[in-house]
């Protein structure tokens, strides 16, 4: 079954298992299988070139692109947050013995960059929200936290994204310093933008396939083009005077700037693991009628009682489905690729809103 931090693997022999995160899963082999037959299955499996994505967003990307054409581990689990994970010696390994790794950039997994950035390989490592999004929304540091991952009253400790002594601080960051937001893909253009530089990469380590990689990435791109129109459509369903967002994540702002929201507020300290004093509770509520919107909306971590009692006390709604923050979810979640992700957190938003939006409607 899984092993630690959930690594999938995909080739062609056990694209099957993929959805269940099941690490180094092949089929079993028949009565009338002989060693030979599956020495060969191993061998031509060790061919492949090794690629490695660090997070869900860009292993669901890469392995549309590049199907079975690449040996694909993927060290998250989808749905896992990447900055608050910890990367192993396992992790290490994959990395090291990689043809390509793939990883964000942007200091969204600080850990686990660093991690790529040191190891010894002769494989090439790409940034490729940085690639992909050359010129990112700048924000301040604090903007873009994840203190429901915190412990203090306010979840506004140490844990974000910087380079310091700790995977999630700031301490270089100078004051007034702005930094790169790096949730890029919540725009569906920027998605696009992706697809296009993984399949360049997967074509410089396995030239062969570069036509069907350039053919992948180009429909992936047209798909999110036309996946943007329809955004767009959805969120001209709700009245302009309440396109405001307030979440327990501060991560929608690509998706604000693209679809004409304005980021009212993230309300943070609402995980499963935290436990917020009265104090904060009440500062919390009073952000939510101060940015005077229709609802606040929840991811997968945060605690549902806490945030419904947020949402009474403030007067608001808080939609039953969670939005997907970290990228794809896991199988049976609704948000199971990029794509899924994008339409499930566009309705979510629009119909919490006021809006009308019809997940059938969308060019999956």
């Amino acid at each position: 079954m899984g092993q630690l931090h959930w690594k999938w693997h995909y080739t062609g022999a056990i694209a099957a298992c993929v959805g269940f995160g099941i690490l180094g899963c092949s089929p079993a082999p028949t009565d009338g299988e002989t060693g030979e037959a599956g020495a060969s299955e191993t061998a031509e499996t060790d061919a492949l070139p090794t690629v490695v994505a660090t997070n869900s967003v860009l292993c669901d990307l890469t392995q549309q692109i590049a199907e079975d054409t690449v040996a694909l581990t993927c060290l998250m689990e989808a749905g896992q947050d990447p900055h608050v994970y910890q990367p192993t010696p396992s992790d290490r390994q994959a990395i090291e013995e990689a043809d390509l790794v793939l990883y964000d950039g942007y200091d969204y997994a600080p850990g686990l960059i660093r991690m790529v950035e040191d190891a010894n390989t002769a494989g090439t490592k790409v940034a490729v929200y940085e690639a992909a999004v050359p010129t990112p929304l700048m924000v301040e540091p604090h903007s873009h936290d994840h203190g429901d991952h915190g412990h203090g009253d306010d979840g506004h400790g140490d844990d974000d994204h910087g380079h310091g002594d700790d995977d999630h601080g700031h301490g270089e960051t100078a004051a007034g310093e702005m930094v790169p937001d790096p949730h890029v893909y919540h725009s569906a253009p920027n998605n696009g933008a992706i697809a296009m530089v993984i399949a360049a990469q997967l074509e410089a380590v396995n030239p062969d396939q570069g036509d069907r990689y350039a053919t992948n990435a180009e429909e992936l791109a047209s798909q999110f083009i036309s996946l943007d129109g329809w955004i767009q459509a959805q969120v001209d369903t709700v009245a302009v005077g309440d396109r405001r967002l307030v979440t327990t994540h501060d991560a929608f702002r690509y998706f604000a700037d693209a679809y004409g929201f304005e980021v009212a507020g993230a309300i943070s300290g609402l995980s499963t693991q935290e436990q917020p004093t009265a104090t904060r509770m009440t500062e919390m509520v009073e952000t939510v009628r101060a940015a005077q919107v229709k609802a606040i909306f929840a991811e997968g971590t945060t605690n549902p009682q806490l945030i419904q009692t947020v949402a009474r006390d403030a007067g608001v709604e808080v939609p039953e489905t969670p939005l997907f923050v970290a990228g794809p979810g896991a199988p049976g979640s609704g948000g199971e690729t990029v794509q899924a992700m994008l339409v499930s957190n566009t309705c979510v938003i629009v119909n919490g809103l006021g809006g009308q939006c019809d997940p059938s409607t969308a060019p999956l």
